[in-house]
Formats: C-alpha cells, structure tokens, sequence
C-alpha cells in the first residue's frame, strides 16, 4: 500500500469517529441542551464521508486518471465508514461510565 492508501484510510477513520466525540455541532456551535442530539452526528457523518470522498478524488487526481465508479462502489464505501464510525459509536452511546 502506498502512502496516500494509507493517509485515506486514517482520515476517514478519524473523520468517521470525530462526530461522535466532538460536542459542538459541526465542530463550532455549541448544543443549547448540553448534549448535541443523534441527528447532528448522523448529518455530520453524511457530510465527512462526502469530505473524504473529496480529498479522495483529489489524491487519485494526482496520482493518475480519475476512475469512474458505479453505485457499488460508493455503497461498500459508505458502508465501510459506517464501520469506522463504530468504535466512536461504542464510545458515546455504549460505553458504561462510572458514576453515569
């Protein structure tokens, strides 16, 4: 695997992660409720898969001709960072803390 493989694959797991442990809705507003609800975190996983398909494209520009893919390919991609979303999933919603 070469370096820019690599470099997506630890940004989309980060991104996938970031929203459910960033409190603030789109990384600026803070919540009125204390907590940011579901929701949020949903809309902001949809809208990082979609950064992170941009800094895909960007980086297969680079490297050569940008490929064209069919629906298959961007259904295992979401579905793959679904995957990556949930150990930041466990962590806000599953994980039992003490004195909670």
């Amino acid at each position: 695997m070469n370096f820019s493989t690599v470099l997506l694959l630890l940004l989309a797991f980060v991104a996938a992660n970031l929203p459910f442990l960033i409190e603030r809705i789109f990384f600026t507003v803070k919540p009125r409720r204390g907590e940011k609800a579901f929701s949020w975190r949903l809309l902001e996983l949809v809208i990082l898969f979609f950064v992170v398909g941009g800094v895909a494209v960007l980086l297969e520009g680079k490297l050569g001709d940008i490929h064209q893919q069919n629906w298959e390919f961007y259904a295992i991609n979401a579905s793959l960072f679904v995957v990556f979303a949930y150990p930041g999933f466990v962590y806000r919603y599953l994980w039992r803390r003490r004195g909670a």
